[in-house]
Formats: C-alpha cells, sequence, structure tokens
C-alpha cells in the first residue's frame, strides 16, 4: 500500500554523496537522544551524520562547512543547558547552527517557560518558499520560552489569531517569537521544541516539511537539495486514490467498534467512584493511559476523546455520562455486532441502556415522577448537576432512535415502555407550531409545568435543535396513529421550509442544518407520500449534493453571518473563547464530522431508500467510501485508532481545520454523534436495510394508551 502522505516534503540539504567541502564529506552534526524525531529521519535515510550526547561534544566534533543541531530531547520539561561560551564557540568556528529550547540565549533576557491557551503557530516570512506569510501551523503541545527581550523579524511567532490555515485578521499587537537568527549570527534559535514534530503530530504535515526544508536550506546555504521520507504517527486509512479492498466497509466496522475498548469509552465497576470523584471536583477530562480498566457497558459509557493533543500525541479521555452518547454507542455495539456476529456486542448494547434507563438517575427524581413536568424525559447528563438539570429535545430525540435502533437489531422490547413515555413527554413539551426551543431544565417544569410549553406558539428555526423531534414524531404516528405527532411535526417542518434556507438560525455551520433535516423529511414521505413533501425532500439532498467533493466528502458552508449561533471568530480576540465553526469562510475544504457529514450520512441513507434515486445511492456509496477512507490510523495512539476525528481537510486529505471551537475542537472523537452514527450507517449498509425498515415492525404501540391517558390528559 503507498501512503502518499507517508512520503511528506521533508528537506535537508546535501551535495551528492554528501556536503562536499575542501575535498572531504560533510556531515549533519546533532546533539540529541536516539529517540529525537528528527534525529531519526537523518539516520533512516542514509545522510552522513554524527550524534553526540551533548552539545559541547558535538561542537568538539563539527568542522567548518558541516551542520550543527543542537536539539532538545527532553522537551517541554527541560532546556537544552547551554552558556554563552557555546554560543561564542560557534561563531569562532564559524559554523551554521540550529539550537532550539536553550537555558541561555546571549543578550536576550527571559523568564519562565510559557503553555500556550489559544496561541497557534504562525509564519511571519514570505522566505519559507510554499509557506505563504500569515500561514497558521500546529504545534501541539506549545510552551516556549517567555522572552522579555524585543526580537526583531522573527521567522516564526505564537499568537491568538483567527482562521482556518492563515491568519485572516493579521497579527496581534502581542506574538511570541518561536523562531529567529541572533543578530550578526549563523546561529538560528528556537524558543519551543520543534524536532519532536512527528511523535507531536504537528499539522499540516506538508506544511511542516517545507518548514524544515526551509531551516535546514538556510544552514546549508544553498546546497543540493534531496528528500527525506518518514511515516506520520497517525494517517488515514487508504489513501484518496488508492484501491478500497473488497471488504473495506466491513473492516472499517470492526475498527470503529474496536476504537470503543481502545479508547477506553466503556466505564468499569471499578472505575466508577474514581472518575465522579474527579467530576466532583470540576475535572471533565483525564489523559488516556492502557491501564484504565474496560467496562462491559453496564456502568455507562464516556463522552468523547477531546480534541487537544500534547506534545506527545497524545490526547484526554471526557468524562463526563451523557444520555445520547451511551444510547448511541449502544447502537453501534448492536448494529455492528449483527454485521461481524458478535454476540458480545450485543451485550454490551443492551448494558448500555439498561444502565441509562434502568439503573441510573436518568429515570428517576423529577424524571420518573409523574406530577412533574419533566417526567419522561431525558436528562442531558446523569454526571453532575449541571448536565442532570437540562432536557434538550434534540438529544432525547436521538437517544430515541439510537434505542430504537438497538431495539430491533436485539429484537427486545425492554425499553419500549420508557420510550413510549419520551416520545409523549417530548410531544408535551413541544407547542402548537411544532417547535419546542432548545432545551428545558428542571427548574423551568418547576415553575411553568409541563403544559405551558405545550400550548405556547414559538417558532424555533434552528433544525439542528428541532428537526430530530420531527422525525421521531412521525415515526410515533406511524407506530401509534395519533393525529397529534403528525400535525405537530408537520406544522413544524412546514414553517421551516417556508424559511429556507436563508432564515434558518445556523449553529456552527448552514451545512448541518440542511442535513439534520434530510431525515424528517425522508421520514414524512415514507408517512405522507405526496408529491409537495417528496418536492421538500429533493431540495435539500439536492443542497447537499451540491456540498459533496469529488472526494465524497461534504464541504462545510457557512449562512447568513447575523443567523449564526456560533459563527467563526470575528476577531483575533474572540478565537477560542467560544464554540465555532471549522472554517473561517466559505470554500475552506473541509468536512465537519461531529455537526454534517455524520447527520448527512444518515439522512442521504434515509432518502435513498424511500426516493430510490440512482444519484442519491451513488452519493452515499461515495460518501461510505470516503468515510472509510478517512479513518484514523494509528499503531502508536490506540485512543484514536478506529475512530473518526470531527476535522478533515479534503484537499490536505488529513484532519486538519479551524480548532477555534472551545469545546469540541477539531480532533475530537465523540463517542455518541460521531462514532455511534457512522459506524451504524456503515453497518445498516451491510444488512442492506434503513433505519425506517429496520424499526417499523416495532411493538411500542401497546404502552401507547395508557400512557397517553396518564400524560396528555387535556383540560
Amino acid at each position: 500500500m503507498i501512503l502518499k502522505k507517508i512520503f511528506l516534503l521533508f528537506v535537508v540539504f546535501l551535495l551528492s554523496p554528501g556536503l562536499a567541502i575542501y575535498g572531504r564529506q560533510s556531515k549533519i552534526i546533532l546533539s540529541c537522544d536516539k529517540t529525537n524525531d528528527l534525529y531519526t529521519i537523518i539516520k533512516n535515510n542514509n545522510l552522513p551524520y554524527s550524534r553526540y550526547a551533548s552539545p559541547e561534544e558535538a561542537l568538539k566534533n563539527t568542522r567548518e562547512g558541516d551542520i550543527l543541531l543542537i536539539l532538545a530531547d527532553n522537551y517541554p520539561t527541560e532546556q537544552i543547558k547551554i552558556n554563552e561560551e557555546l554560543y561564542r564557540k560557534i561563531e569562532k568556528k564559524n559554523i551554521n547552527a540550529f539550537i532550539e529550547y536553550p537555558s541561555c540565549i546571549p543578550q536576550v533576557h527571559f523568564k519562565k517557560i510559557q503553555k500556550t491557551k489559544k496561541e497557534r503557530v504562525v509564519i511571519t516570512t514570505n522566505s519559507f518558499s510554499g509557506i505563504d506569510s500569515l500561514s497558521i501551523l500546529a504545534s501541539n503541545g506549545l510552551h516556549y520560552i517567555d522572552i522579555q527581550t524585543e526580537i526583531d523579524n522573527p521567522y516564526v511567532v505564537a499568537a491568538q489569531v483567527a482562521g482556518f490555515d492563515t491568519a485572516i485578521y493579521g497579527l496581534p499587537e502581542k506574538t511570541v517569537p518561536l523562531l529567529f537568527k541572533l543578530k550578526n549570527s549563523n546561529i538560528i534559535v528556537a524558543t519551543t521544541g520543534f524536532s519532536n514534530f512527528v511523535s507531536g503530530r504537528y499539522a499540516p504535515q506538508k506544511e511542516w516539511g517545507i518548514f524544515w526544508k526551509r531551516i535546514l536550506e538556510d544552514l546549508g546555504a544553498g546546497n543540493k537539495i534531496s528528500s527525506l521520507k518518514w511515516e506520520p504517527e497517525i494517517s488515514v486509512t487508504y489513501e484518496k486514490n488508492e484501491k478500497l479492498p473488497d471488504n473495506f466497509q466491513r473492516k472499517s466496522i470492526s475498527k470503529g467498534i474496536n476504537w470503543y475498548r481502545n479508547a477506553k469509552m466503556l466505564v468499569a465497576d471499578s472505575f466508577v467512584d474514581s472518575l465522579q470523584q474527579l467530576i466532583n471536583t470540576g475535572t471533565e477530562r483525564i489523559k488516556w493511559n492502557k491501564a484504565i480498566p474496560l467496562g462491559d457497558g453496564s456502568k455507562g459509557s464516556l463522552e468523547c476523546i477531546f480534541s487537544e493533543i500534547d506534545e506527545k500525541g497524545s490526547q484526554p479521555i471526557g468524562i463526563i455520562v451523557r444520555g445520547d452518547c451511551v444510547s448511541e454507542t449502544a447502537m453501534a455495539f448492536a448494529t455492528s455486532g449483527a454485521v461481524l456476529h458478535d454476540k458480545e456486542s450485543y451485550r454490551i448494547a443492551q448494558n448500555l441502556i439498561d444502565f441509562y434507563l434502568f439503573h441510573s438517575i436518568a429515570s428517576k427524581n423529577e424524571y420518573g415522577d409523574p406530577l412533574h413536568g419533566a417526567y419522561g424525559l431525558i436528562p442531558w447528563g446523569v454526571s453532575n448537576p449541571n448536565w442532570y438539570k437540562a432536557s434538550y429535545g434534540d438529544d432525547n430525540a436521538r437517544f430515541i432512535i439510537s434505542s430504537l435502533i438497538t431495539s430491533a437489531i436485539l429484537k427486545t422490547d425492554r425499553w419500549d415502555e420508557k420510550l413510549m413515555r419520551s416520545l409523549l413527554a417530548l410531544l408535551r413539551t413541544t407547542g402548537k407550531s411544532g417547535f419546542r426551543g432548545d432545551r428545558i431544565d428542571l427548574q423551568d417544569f418547576d415553575k411553568n409545568g409541563w403544559d405551558y410549553y405545550f400550548r405556547r406558539d414559538i417558532i424555533n428555526l434552528s433544525p439542528h435543535f428541532e428537526s430530530y423531534l420531527w422525525a421521531c414524531f412521525l415515526w410515533a404516528y406511524n407506530q401509534t396513529g395519533d393525529n397529534m405527532f403528525l400535525e405537530r411535526a408537520e406544522k413544524g417542518i412546514g414553517t421551516l421550509m417556508e424559511n429556507y434556507p436563508d432564515k434558518l438560525k445556523w449553529t456552527n455551520g448552514l451545512a448541518q442544518e440542511k442535513a439534520r433535516m434530510l431525515l424528517p423529511l425522508s421520514w414524512l414521505v415514507q408517512v405522507k407520500d405526496t408529491p409537495e413533501n417528496r418536492t421538500m425532500l429533493r431540495t435539500v439532498v439536492n443542497d447537499i449534493l451540491k456540498l459533496q467533493d469529488k472526494s465524497g466528502a461534504i464541504r462545510e458552508e457557512l449562512g447568513r453571518i447575523d443567523m449564526g449561533r456560533y459563527p467563526p471568530p470575528r476577531s483575533n480576540e474572540a478565537y477560542g473563547t467560544n464554540e465555532a465553526s471549522l472554517i473561517a469562510k466559505n470554500g475552506d475544504p473541509v468536512s465537519d464530522l461531529l455537526y454534517t457529514t455524520n447527520f448527512a450520512f444518515l439522512g442521504l441513507h434515509e432518502a435513498s431508500y424511500i426516493l430510490k434515486d440512482p444519484k442519491i445511492k451513488e452519493s452515499v456509496d461515495l460518501l461510505a467510501k470516503f468515510l472509510c477512507r478517512i479513518q484514523v490510523k494509528s499503531d502508536k495512539h490506540p485512543e484514536i485508532n478506529g475512530g473518526w476525528m470531527r476535522a478533515f481537510d479534503y484537499e490536505k486529505f488529513e484532519h486538519w481545520g479551524s480548532n477555534a471551537d472551545a469545546g469540541w475542537g477539531a480532533w475530537v472523537i465523540e463517542s455518541g454523534w460521531t462514532q455511534g452514527w457512522i459506524t451504524t450507517i456503515l453497518s445498516l449498509r451491510e444488512l442492506n436495510t434503513s433505519v425506517w425498515d429496520l424499526t417499523k415492525n416495532s411493538h411500542i404501540n401497546k404502552h401507547y394508551t395508557n400512557l397517553q391517558k396518564e400524560m396528555l390528559n387535556l383540560k
């Protein structure tokens, strides 16, 4: 298998067969440990080099014409021990040198080491041929020497800047010099660690190759260039134009479900108390390690692998237990179990939903009290009061749909009564125009009761928050025949489509709002197949297909900025302060697998079954191949191997996007929204069925009459 991105454009200068200076072969002289990334690459590519354990020993063995690289092995915990005398000796020997993360810089004053919070790496010169000035790079876990002396014309700085791959508002007043040449010297100094660019998973990969090429060219004064190659620690599973194996989809499903185990997403009984103690202190993430025990679903599952990448290339676990992710994880285990004939996955799926509906506090207290307005609803999470008090209609809806899929695969009705109660709870908290609003908290029910929400007349043109409720109502109407489910869904859908797309309130982008509408419109045609309903569905399908790249990717799209809840940052100061889009402007070549592509995959899958249009089926096939290609492959990082990260640049064909989102950034892997739905739809494709067809024979309606009388006793 030829992986194009394995052969990155990282370049060092050399004259074949070496650096011929005054009749001898010149060398690259390194002061570093054997594990240093840059040293390993030079060694593996058979370049002339010598390595020494200390800067002093390396300098002693460096001759004029050689390159001296003094590299920081213990970055970021320890700076290179060096003094001004060594700098003088380097200059006296007329040696070109690169020194990173030193303890001393001549005539430069600095204080303690700082860790970046929102700052990004920005190129500030046009001399990096192939990287424009103001280009943004990611140096993960970035620590830097806090320099107090003004540096003229640094090559690279750290700065809080907005933008996708360019600082679109320029540089702020405050920047931190990261790379510069000493005045009247042949020494380049880095105030951070750059040589761990492989193990630190610096991105984008091509640009970091060009970055090193330019540094070494500058040191080598124009010698002939030859490229090196190395294998990144994470990659895509299949390259953009690589021939896929016959069973690529089944392999992807297997990797996708094993990610939950690799990432330690299933909470072990022995770990419950420790996690809760951490959460009680305000901790919501922990460092992944292989010693974390793995559960069987009976204590629930965790939310995600967060986006933060440290200097070792590792990402932390998000330890909140939230209902939608639990149910969507169960759905992934159930459907993949059917494809892979894995009974253990069935057991985990049942345990997960049993945990949330029967054993956790999700169905207790206010949510289990028939006299309380929140009765029957499913709380956002059970880990702490801030999550427990909130009831999002969208999260409730996805919990229900995921549980219905799991029930159908397992051929069980054990959750039917609670799910029917939840459907009615959503109905009675949805207004007469078919809109519910974003969320309702327990204190709102304490003040208003449930009938206030049932009788109110609100319009909330937000498919992100409303559309999957309508999908649930249409499914419930098909099961029960209750016209109220149909009427409220039709009213909401009709009003929204009258304002589609320009007046929609979008969350992180307009593309996600379009993607969310595919499911309810598909199911509306299932229950009421009229020309008008088909036209609405085809309108949205065609809009999504317009966003599909030839690679299969669904491109992100922004709507009117004034209609955006979480638009891209509108200034450098706004970067990293709120949830945000992965792009800075329309045209940035990124797919969002947390908010758009995952739900487009579900919606197009369902639309293809009802419209039976070969064009739609071709689109779904192409999208499935794209998703299988970009699934994370990493032997070094089990916590992400087999996962799908939020951001993918389909032109670079690597995981990249603006990391402006303060909660769920570019490299997050969400256990439910992303991993759950992608694994499930791939599995349903293998099973040759749709969600509608799989679940339509449910017997949930046997609980409808009694619960309807109990919960909708209208006067």
